[in-house]
């Protein structure tokens, strides 16, 4: 029992000696038994069945070369063995003609592919969507692309990209921007999106520095203007400011905004009217281009180049200084005639000078042909004669007419025109002094030219646009009365529609025109001047991409924004940033305090102090309502005062008036002598003159 193999059975003993005899046959290099099974790593067991010993000796190989080789996994031979059963090793090849052929036989290929990355794919079809907004202006079309494309978890990307698009264009396209970013705001954009938007735009800035110089100032402006149209929170300066590196120029970009912009006085104001527009190139610059282009064309008569050189001037909302130069160049040399007439039928066939700018050209040439006429005699003979060959060839649209023409009647029309205008400036003057409404609607009635009310609209504004914030809403003011007592809707429409219509042509004098015409739209609207529908009809009545439709829409824009209403109420009166319920609860406390105290000194200062002008008509309401209910006429002795003193003018005096005149029902049920202490009322006011005649 000493030795190991005293554990085997008497068969089993028998069997390992036959193997080893076998072995020792086959090798040339005879190995023991023990040695043999160790360098398989084969165990004996020492104790229990022993079959396992024996299935081991038999799966041992040797190869018949005398060199031992370990098995390969799946049972192929090592070095020197002659491999497994099914060498794979092997090339086979596929019969296609094979009865057996299977075509899961043939080899596998591996086809790349490109992996599309959702982001990129957004970002493409938004630099689409914002090419076609710069280019027809139109937010709604913007905002229902956006809805389209989806995507909105990427949606401050979208943020980024439209202001980054924006900042290396005109000023044009930088407001058209911040229109489309407070149209969009929590409609389309969430204000969550609005807030991470403008945060990578401002990590940005470094990268956006390298190609545009002034980025920094910039985008201090779009985030100045956002949080002035209420779609940035002023707190997100401050909280952007933690997250970025000190010496990022996303930090300078938000000192920019907080120290030049937001703290500014009237800062509101100041970065609304901001871009506006602007082609950055005077117009002097651009009328001095055009003569220097119209001169080279008549030394070289080159078509094509002078049509290119108009191209690259980049302002087709000018063209019609190029047309009337044309004409004047023409009558002042009459052999440069044919050239300029081919110029102007070529631009026209181009599409280069549009119909609207080509009529335009000419009704500025036709209005100035009296002064043209002392250095050219025979101006109003070359004009007249222009015209009809110019309509022949099918460049102006026949539907011009001539302001002077050869009729008596069209002749006398146009003397009475210019009369009219002027009176009606005279008019308007006027009033910015003395602040009259019922003076300036008898001077309209005494005029008895009802069908130039449009005219008389047109002048009160462009006059007021060249004035301070006092005569813009004054103007606002007098078009809401006189809406009420002479004109109708139609007369503001047509108006406004002959505003827009030279709108460029007012651009060249007041350079923020379009801005300050959007606001008057928008504050039409807010004062019940206009219907909403109004705008539409008069978007419809006016060229498409012109400057006109830019801002009805610009004006849509305004009124869509959020707190609109309170906001354009103040657009010309330099407001506190009040919502009209805190005026209206400040107006309270200053007529209950007055009712206690008595000092109208005192409750004048306070009115005054509110710094909303244009909202003194709820203070003579609230000041009627208090008198009636309290049955004590101090309030009487304050009217008067703040008339006196020019705080309240007569013009909110009747406004105040007609607001309880036209709720007198409703007060009778708290108040049943309302209507007789009104009466009361309004003869006291009449009597001592600080109440219109036309309350009653």
């Amino acid at each position: 029992m000493a030795s190991s193999e005293g554990f085997l059975t008497e068969g089993q003993r028998e069997m390992l000696k036959i193997a080893s005899q076998n072995a020792d046959n086959l090798s040339s290099s005879p190995k023991s038994p023990s040695a043999l099974l160790s360098e398989h790593h084969i165990k004996v067991p020492t104790g229990g069945k022993a079959q396992t010993a024996g299935i081991a000796v038999r799966h041992v190989r040797r190869s018949h070369s005398g060199k031992f080789g370990r098995a390969k996994k799946d049972g192929a031979g090592g070095k020197g063995t002659w491999g497994k059963l099914l060498d794979t090793d092997v090339v086979s090849h596929i019969d296609r003609n094979d009865p057996n052929y299977d075509s899961g036989e043939e080899p596998y290929q591996l086809v790349g592919s490109t992996v599309t990355d959702p982001l990129d794919e957004f970002k493409k079809a938004v630099a689409s969507i914002i090419e076609e907004y710069f280019s027809t202006g139109s937010v709604e079309l913007a905002a229902s692309d956006l809805r389209e494309l989806g995507s909105s978890e990427y949606y401050p990307y979208f943020i980024k990209r439209l202001v980054s698009m924006a900042m290396d264009r005109h000023d044009k396209e930088k407001e058209m921007a911040s229109v489309l970013l407070s149209a969009l705001y929590a409609d389309v954009i969430s204000p969550a999106q609005i807030r991470d938007g403008f945060f990578m735009l401002i990590e940005s800035a470094d990268d956006l520095a390298v190609d545009i110089l002034d980025a920094v100032d910039i985008i201090a402006l779009f985030l100045a203007r956002a949080v002035v149209d209420d779609i940035l929170p002023p707190a997100f300066l401050a909280r952007a400011r933690k997250a970025l590196p000190e010496s990022s120029k996303g930090v300078q970009v938000i000192q920019t905004a907080e120290k030049s912009y937001l703290s500014a006085p009237h800062h509101a104001e100041l970065v609304e009217r901001r871009w506006g527009g602007s082609t950055q190139i005077t117009v002097e610059e651009v009328k001095n281009k055009i003569a220097d282009l119209l001169k080279e064309y008549v030394d070289s008569g080159d078509t094509l180049e002078a049509c290119r050189c108009i191209r690259e001037l980049g302002v087709s909302f000018f063209h019609h200084e190029v047309v009337k130069k044309a004409l004047v160049l023409a009558m002042e040399n009459r052999l440069a005639e044919p050239l300029m007439l081919k110029l102007l039928k070529e631009a026209a066939e181009e599409g280069l000078v549009s119909s609207s700018q080509m009529v335009k050209g000419f009704s500025r040439l036709a209005d100035g042909l009296d002064d043209l006429a002392l250095d050219i005699p025979s101006a109003k003979a070359l004009f007249q004669s222009l015209v009809p060959k110019a309509i022949s060839e099918g460049w102006l649209d026949a539907s011009f007419t001539r302001p002077a023409g050869e009729d008596g009647e069209i002749q006398v029309e146009y003397e009475k025109l210019r009369k009219y205008k002027w009176e009606a400036v005279t008019i308007i003057h006027e009033y910015f002094l003395s602040d009259d409404i019922p003076d300036l609607i008898q001077s309209l009635e005494d005029l008895g030219a009802p069908e130039y009310n449009p005219i008389f609209l047109k002048k009160l504004i462009t006059l007021a646009m060249d004035r301070k914030n006092r005569e813009k809403e004054m103007a606002s003011v007098l078009l809401s009365a006189l809406h009420i007592e002479i004109f109708s809707t139609e007369d503001i429409v047509n108006g406004f529609l002959m505003l827009l219509e030279s709108a460029e042509d007012t651009a060249l004098d007041i350079l923020d025109a379009s801005n300050e015409l959007a606001l008057f739209l928008a504050r039409a609207v807010i004062d019940d001047v206009l219907a909403p529908l109004n705008l539409e009809e008069i978007g419809s009545r006016l060229p498409p991409k012109c400057s006109g439709s830019e801002t009805v829409l610009m004006a849509r824009s305004l009124i869509a924004a959020r707190h609109a209403g309170e906001r354009l109420l103040r657009c010309w009166g330099g407001g506190t940033g009040w919502a009209v319920e805190d005026a209206k609860d400040k107006i309270m406390k200053l007529l209950e305090e007055y009712e206690s105290s008595g000092v109208l000194g005192e409750a004048c200062q306070c009115i005054r102090d509110l710094g909303m002008p244009f909202f003194n008509h709820e203070v003579v309401k609230k000041a009627l309502v208090m008198a009636m209910e309290k049955k004590n006429d101090r309030m009487l002795y304050l009217l008067q005062e703040c008339f006196n003193e020019g705080l309240i003018t007569i013009n909110q005096m009747t406004k105040g008036f007609t607001r309880i005149k036209d709720s007198l029902d409703d007060l009778a049920l708290d108040i049943p002598n309302a209507k007789d202490k009104f009466g009361f009322y309004v003869e006291h006011a009449q009597t001592k003159g600080w109440l219109a005649s036309s309350i009653i």
